[in-house]
């Protein structure tokens, strides 16, 4: 196995999401080979000896599942909040067999104040082909803005932003998904491939628009379709292979 962070390995362990782990490292609570780990630290799995409160850290075993959950707005997508928030894994409890609870955590992110598809997993190998740089699976996105924007200025949306000190790739597509000019508003439908902290509102912002609503309607062929806010299914045999991209 290739090396891969710190915490993004907690994650695929399923001991908690990428952000919690980080926390712990920067608080001195994460060793690697006896040696207090590094935030940001990369190691190798099959080599490196990771310990974490006097235990070594191990991929998670037994049943492997992924959901898909339509997350409404005001929740956030951790397993644990030190704000008291509401946490997205308090929507989907799981079980297995022997009534034992699967602990899931989000692959990826939506913030608190977007709503829409978002998958949960304890599959570690899942995790990381979903959030590896080069994985393409499109996230399909429906934004409503605070103006009647004109075909040009939606165009200009799509343009690369510097967020963190890098530039963003261009949106795949942006383009006018509906009008409603009795309202001022326009719904304009992005298409990404990858999903940098609140890119789609900074884009937005850089031109001077306010993102009222943003839900993510789709990744790749999986699509909310009439899910309800706040409900999950479990993804079938055949969309796990889809995500892998064992299927076409």
């Amino acid at each position: 196995m290739e090396k891969i962070r710190i915490s993004k390995y907690f994650s695929m362990c399923g001991i908690m999401s990428r952000r919690a782990a980080e926390a712990e490292i920067e608080a001195g609570k994460v060793y690697v080979n006896k040696q207090v780990a590094r935030l940001g630290q990369s190691i190798d799995p099959n080599s490196d000896i990771i310990t974490y409160k006097g235990k070594t850290i191990k991929p998670a075993t037994g049943k492997k599942i992924c959901i898909m959950l339509n997350k409404p707005r005001g929740i956030v997508c951790t397993a644990r909040d030190e704000k008291g928030r509401t946490c997205i894994t308090e929507l989907c409890r799981v079980y297995d067999g022997n009534h034992n609870l699967i602990r899931l955590y989000p692959i990826g992110r939506l913030d608190m104040d977007s709503d829409g598809l978002i998958l949960l997993t304890n599959d570690g190998e899942l995790t990381n082909i979903l959030t590896h740089p080069r994985h393409s699976i499109p996230k399909i996105y429906h934004v409503t803005l605070n103006s009647v924007l004109s075909d040009s200025e939606i165009k200009t949306l799509g343009e690369p932003i510097l967020i963190d000190g890098r530039y963003t790739s261009p949106a795949d597509t942006v383009r006018l998904e509906e009008f409603r000019a009795r309202k001022d508003t326009t719904i304009v439908k992005f298409t990404l491939f990858e999903g940098r902290n609140r890119q789609i509102r900074r884009m937005c912002e850089s031109h001077g628009y306010e993102v009222l609503k943003l839900t993510r309607t789709a990744i790749g062929n999986l699509k909310l379709e009439n899910l309800p806010a706040g409900k999950w299914r479990t993804l079938t045999e055949n969309e796990i292979n889809y995500l892998k991209g064992q299927t076409n």
